[in-house]
Formats: C-alpha cells, structure tokens, sequence
C-alpha cells in the first residue's frame, strides 16, 4: 500500500480509504451489513495496510459512527488510524438537526464522538453546502471545533468550485482553519468536476478524495442497459437511479468491460485504477459489501494503466449536469 499526504497537510493517508457506509447494526437499508459480517473485510483492509476511513453521522441514523468506533477499536490504536466524518444532513426531527450553524456543529461533533467512542476525529468534513448559514459561521465554528481539540483537520463534499473558493477565501480573511480536502463525486460516469474543482484543488494543494468511485456499482455490473437489477443495493438505491440512468453512462461501462476483459482484470480494478491516475486524486472512498471487493481495491492500487488505455477508458464519456451537490 502507497501512503501520501492529505494534500498540503502533513497527515498521511493509505491510497485506498474504506467508506464505512455499508455497515452498522440495524439499517434500515438492506444492504447493510451489521458489525460481525462487516469485520472480516475492515480487517482485510487494515491487514492489506489501508489506514483510512470515512463515515458521517447520517449514514444509518448513527449505526455507521457506532460500528466504525468498535471495528477499528479491535483492530488498531488510536493513533494508528485515520478517521472521517461529516456533518450538515437531516439528523432528526428539529430545525436545527441539518445544516451548518453554529449551533449544529458544535451539538453533533460531541455527539459523533459519542457514537465513535473517540477523543477525536482526524478529518472533519461539511457534508454539503448549507444556503442557509452565512459561511462566515459555519468556518469560524469548524475552527472552534478544530482548536478544542476535536478534530485534526477539516474537509468538505460536493459544492460548487465558487462556494469552496468562498469558503477558503473567508478562511482567509478571518485567521481560521482552510479546508484540506475535497470529496466530491468523481468517477469514469461523471467527470464533470475535471473543469472547475479538481484544477482548483491542484492550484491550492487540497486533496481530492472522490466519493462513489465505482458510480454505486454501475461501473461493476450491478444493473444493465436493460433496466435488471443484479444486487439488493442496486434495487433499492434511488439515488443511484437519479444520477445514472443515462444510455451514454452504458457506453463508458460497456467500455471498461472491454479493456478490463484484454487485461484479465475485473471491471473494478480497472475503474477505481483509473481514477487512481487521475491528476490530484489522493485516496478514492471505496465501499465494500464483500472481502473480494476489498481484494479489488487493493489490487486497484498497484494497476499500471497506459496512456493508451486511459485515453480509451475516457473517450465515450459524454458532458452531465451537476450531479450530486444536493
């Protein structure tokens, strides 16, 4: 495994971070897996040097935070490991359990630890944009949190190139903590952040870790031209429905399946060794249901792709909308 920093940061980070989503202990989404079938493939990862690990306080209403806390207890030492979550979506009932005031923040740092049964988080990331906080608040309360103690380094998801130029520039201006990272949606499906965000993260030295790599299986076979679903994710993931369900995204998986079958490698690797060669990507957030999807990832790391092949990998690829900031 290949370690690099986060960004300009001095953190260190293992290529490959594991996306905590898929676990916890009574999901409601069906495709969960609790913590006893989630511990051989988290154990997989860390035995195949993978230090990194991304979760957020709405995945599962919680459940994800809680399993991340107790898996990577048995696994490393606190200081051995790389934690990451996310604040800003619908965590209850109230006005003020979303978004990125003030008062959400610093209410649900606490309860994240909580839940982590951490001192602290290394990365602490806005999960998206809040039109409603004025972004002056929301960076001098990442701040606090960052000086108590709380939190490492701070990060933020899917917005607009303008919006984190803004967040970073008020960063700036007001002597508080700058964004470290970036993880936006970026995968062979959806490039659209190649324009605007990836140059601006290179020019500022902020790390890219893309969230979906894989386009939530598409790029792996998980539903077809035809409209069959092949996993219980993929029939149950609107979300999934609503940013791919173009013929053209077909194209492109129609196309990995092509040079992945002259190299001897499974779409995935293929796809996620892709993204690894991308300009400005550090670490893609992978999920994984099965050890074997570990095992991909992994093997995705050390995949040398040519220039030939990533030019073929990338031709089909047709202009999208903006999908996935909200």
């Amino acid at each position: 495994m290949e370690y690099v920093n986060l960004g300009a940061s001095g953190l260190r980070v293992s290529r490959i971070c594991l996306g905590m989503m898929s676990y916890g202990n009574g999901s409601e989404r069906p495709w969960v897996l609790d913590e006893d079938r989630a511990e051989p493939i988290v154990r997989a990862a860390a035995e195949a040097g993978v230090t990194f690990y991304d979760t957020a306080d709405v995945y599962s209403g919680g459940a994800s935070e809680v399993a991340t806390g107790r898996l990577l207890g048995k696994i490393f030492s606190r200081d051995q490991v790389v934690v990451a979550t996310k604040v800003a979506m619908v965590v209850g009932p109230g006005e003020n359990d979303r978004g990125l005031s003030r008062k959400h923040i610093l209410d649900s740092i606490d309860a994240s630890l909580r839940r982590l049964g951490m001192d602290y988080v290394d990365l602490y990331q806005i999960h998206r944009w809040d039109h409603r906080t004025p972004i002056e608040e929301t960076m001098e309360a990442l701040h606090d949190v960052v000086r108590a103690g709380k939190a490492r380094y701070i990060g933020a998801s899917s917005m607009y190139a303008w919006q984190f130029a803004k967040a970073q520039f008020t960063c700036d201006l007001g002597g508080w903590t700058r964004f470290v990272s970036m993880q936006n949606h970026y995968n062979l499906l959806y490039r659209e952040e190649e324009r605007e965000m990836i140059p601006q993260c290179l020019d500022q030295g902020v790390a890219v870790i893309p969230w979906s790599p894989l386009a939530r299986g598409v790029l792996t076979g998980n539903r077809t031209r035809e409209g069959e679903r092949r996993t219980s994710r993929a029939n149950s993931d609107s979300f999934g429905d609503s940013i791919y369900n173009r013929s053209e995204d077909f194209d492109v998986v129609d196309r990995v399946n092509e040079v992945a079958g002259e190299r001897g490698v499974p779409a995935a690797q293929l796809a996620l060794a892709w993204l690894l060669h991308r300009p400005g990507v550090t670490a893609p957030i992978v999920g994984a249901t099965k050890v074997e999807h570990m095992k991909d990832a992994i093997a995705a790391e050390e995949l040398s792709l040519s220039e030939q092949e990533m030019t073929r990998l990338e031709e089909p690829y047709v202009p999208h909308p903006v999908l996935g900031h909200h």
